[in-house]
């Protein structure tokens, strides 16, 4: 591993910034097999106040989908009729303020479209994961009051097409810095050019320190749980709609584990430059978000039970 890039600021941030490794032939086939040098590399970024905007945008969504994942517990515990009014109220928060909903959504897809040029004070390299997992957790915590068949279906699509453009958006900024990390921290300089590097192996796209994608299975799981979603509004029969709702929940499961395992493999791996207790503070918060979701419907279960005992007495 090199030690020398820790003091080049400059140089480290033209091997984040790549978008294109190019190959040439070698002269020394022993020791340097494979050579490589920066092609190009991103725009200029844009202002620090812009990083500091989304900063704020981000952490609004997280406490907002924070707060009406508690207020499920106050809901479960008040009478069925006023929990009815809540919901509606919580239907009005999901559909505007979730990371998941119609307005945040579009905005969280620009901000990751932008995400290349995003890179001073919070850099999307680095948080853009977490930004992602955040409308994932989003999309597996609240599911879509909309009574009409129409306006569901078209609904939960938006949602399918924003979480998989924010899924392509997002490894168009992680893979670039992931492919520059490796070839920093895996490769030798050459000596030829301040990008130029000697390595043992091809260098391939993402390189292979960090195998976190946002184009991954848990992607494809939260929108099989859209689409199941779709599929149980769309059901007639009573029988298939039971067998929909059993698998609906169990791929919702699935992809929520997937889910923790993607935010403790990135708290431990990711090659951000900050220190690892602030990576830990930011996977740390998703992880709690969970588990107090988690709570929350272990409260409502036990509530629900607990009114049909009264109800049957």
């Amino acid at each position: 591993m090199n030690s020398e890039w820790e003091m080049d600021s400059d140089r480290k941030k033209t091997f984040f910034k790549c978008t294109k490794w190019q190959f040439e032939d070698t002269l020394d086939p022993i020791n340097c097999p494979f050579h490589y040098f920066c092609d190009s590399i991103y725009a200029g970024d844009y202002p620090q106040i812009t990083d500091v905007l989304v900063f704020f945008f981000i952490t609004v969504l997280y406490l907002t989908t924070l707060i009406v994942v508690l207020r499920k517990v106050i809901i479960s515990r008040r009478r069925r009729e006023d929990a009815n009014d809540d919901d509606d109220d919580d239907d009005k928060a999901k559909r505007y303020l979730l990371p998941s909903g119609p307005i945040s959504l579009p905005l969280i897809i620009l901000i990751l479209a932008k995400g290349q040029r995003i890179n001073t004070l919070f850099p999307i390299s680095i948080f853009g994961p977490a930004i992602v997992q955040l409308v994932q957790l989003s999309v597996l915590m609240f599911e879509n009051n909309i009574e009409k068949e129409a306006s569901f279906v078209f609904f939960e699509a938006s949602t399918i097409s924003g979480i998989l453009h924010a899924s392509l958006y997002l490894d168009a900024v992680i893979l670039p810095y992931y492919t520059g990390f490796d070839a920093l921290v895996t490769s030798t300089f050459s000596g030829v050019c301040k990008s130029c590097i000697c390595r043992k192996e091809p260098l391939i796209v993402g390189g292979k320190i960090v195998t976190y994608r946002g184009w991954s299975s848990t992607t494809f799981l939260v929108v099989g749980v859209l689409i199941l979603r779709i599929i149980s509004k769309l059901c007639k029969e009573e029988g298939k709609k039971k067998r929909v709702l059993v698998i609906k929940n169990a791929v919702e499961g699935l992809a929520l584990l997937v889910l923790i395992r993607d935010c403790v493999y990135l708290a431990v791996m990711s090659p951000a430059e900050e220190p690892i207790l602030f990576r830990v503070f930011v996977y740390g918060s998703l992880l709690l978000l969970i588990c107090v979701y988690v709570i929350t419907q272990f409260c409502c279960l036990v509530s629900r039970r607990q009114s049909k005992k009264t109800s049957d007495t």
